[in-house]
């Protein structure tokens, strides 16, 4: 797919062109993503519901939608505004609804928006409920299914499912399904324990599915996913949708999971060098935690990368260097083991631009206002693609 470069910013000749920090969006990496993830969801015989929180971005999600606008998950009612004003239509908020944005639901829905919600208690039905009478618009709803006992849900066989789906229905609310996030699939430590999390997940969800269904619910979507399982699941019989979201980028943890290689990784932080402190072998940079965010997932690995994993401006890593430690406006680089006699002041001089890739795909690109995208090693800047945050 060309890339779109309809920005309406301007785009720079060079990152060497650039005040840093920034961050830096890798094309060809994204766009590779993008299809295997497409390609994975044929091959399963389901539909692919990307997750844009991780992008918050329209050129994005256009990629990982194949070119144009098709089903999309959001996390945020500012997502599911902006991309229904883009043209996606088909939108589910995969996060349990407050009682308070049931409003802007409905305004939603109203305008056209196939907006489907998500609750997994009898409080929030009842909110559901009376919100469909008070707005007097059908608010389509999905039960959250807990498939790992990692966050939210109802498990498939409480009696609590059947009766939060009669309360929604006998409310005039149209039980639209189910879904499960095995978010427990992050803890993983291999690739054969990350597929029987898959198949834990999607047993669960079928399983919740079926139980609807024999009460007398049509249940027609059943919905899966995290990155980890969708990239490694077998089988997904009775699964209608796969969800995923980080894959698009990619990051240090999903590659401390064996998820990606650190090659697949499309998201990368432009820092400059400041000074150096030589007795401590540190590079100081002006990228701190405010531009790669304080996430620290891969410290529950293997390998902890620090904040981020170093990279020279081509994108490539640097064999050792991390950022090890962080202030606001500070990273703070070293060698993982002594160096000895190495020059760091002449190998990394004062003004030298370094890439840092992220833990977490999805923090460290909430720090930023846009992405510069370049293409593989090439350090031209082809477009620059907003992005939005909050909620």
């Amino acid at each position: 797919m060309p890339l779109d470069t309809t920005s309406p910013a301007s785009a720079a000749a060079s990152l060497t062109s650039l005040e840093t920090p920034a961050l830096v969006l890798d094309a060809e990496r994204m766009q590779a993503n993008a299809r295997m993830m497409q390609e994975r969801a044929i091959s399963l015989g389901v539909a692919l519901r990307p997750h844009v929180k991780t992008a918050k971005c329209l050129e994005v999600a256009q990629a990982a939608c194949g070119g144009m606008p098709g089903p999309i998950t959001v996390s945020t009612l500012k997502e599911a505004e902006q991309f229904f004003a883009a043209g996606y239509t088909d939108i589910l908020y995969a996060v349990g609804i407050a009682p308070g944005k049931l409003a802007h639901v409905a305004r939603l829905r109203r305008a056209g928006c196939d907006l489907k919600i998500l609750v997994d208690n009898a409080a929030l039905a009842q909110a559901v409920a009376q919100a469909r009478l008070t707005e007097a618009v059908d608010l389509p709803t999905l039960l959250e299914i807990d498939s790992d006992r990692h966050r939210s849900g109802l498990k498939p066989d409480d009696p609590a499912l059947l009766a939060v789906a009669s309360q929604l229905r006998d409310g005039g609310v149209t039980v639209a399904g189910v879904l499960t996030h095995a978010g427990e699939s992050y803890n993983c430590r291999s690739r054969a324990e990350i597929e029987a999390m898959a198949e834990q997940e999607r047993a669960a969800c079928v399983q919740a599915a079926e139980n609807l269904r024999a009460a007398g619910h049509a249940c027609p979507i059943v919905s899966v996913g995290s990155t980890p399982t969708a990239r490694y699941v077998r089988n997904l019989d009775g699964v209608t949708e796969l969800r995923a979201g980080v894959y698009i980028f990619f990051d240090l943890v999903m590659a401390g999971l064996g998820v990606c290689t650190l090659d697949e990784i499309a998201l990368s932080v432009l820092v400059t060098v400041l000074g150096h402190q030589a007795d401590r072998g540190w590079l100081l940079t002006d990228g701190g935690w405010m531009a790669m965010s304080r996430d620290r997932g891969t410290a529950r690995q293997a390998v902890d990368q620090g904040y981020g994993l170093v990279c020279d401006l081509a994108g490539q890593p640097i064999a050792g260097l991390q950022m090890r430690d962080a202030n606001q406006e500070h990273g703070i680089l070293a060698f993982d083991t002594p160096q000895g006699a190495r020059d760091l002041q002449a190998e990394f001089p004062v003004g030298t631009m370094l890439r840092i890739l992220p833990n977490h795909a999805c923090s460290t690109g909430a720090q930023h206002s846009a992405y510069q995208v370049v293409r593989g090693a090439s350090t031209h800047i082809e477009a620059i693609w907003p992005r939005f945050n909050g909620w």
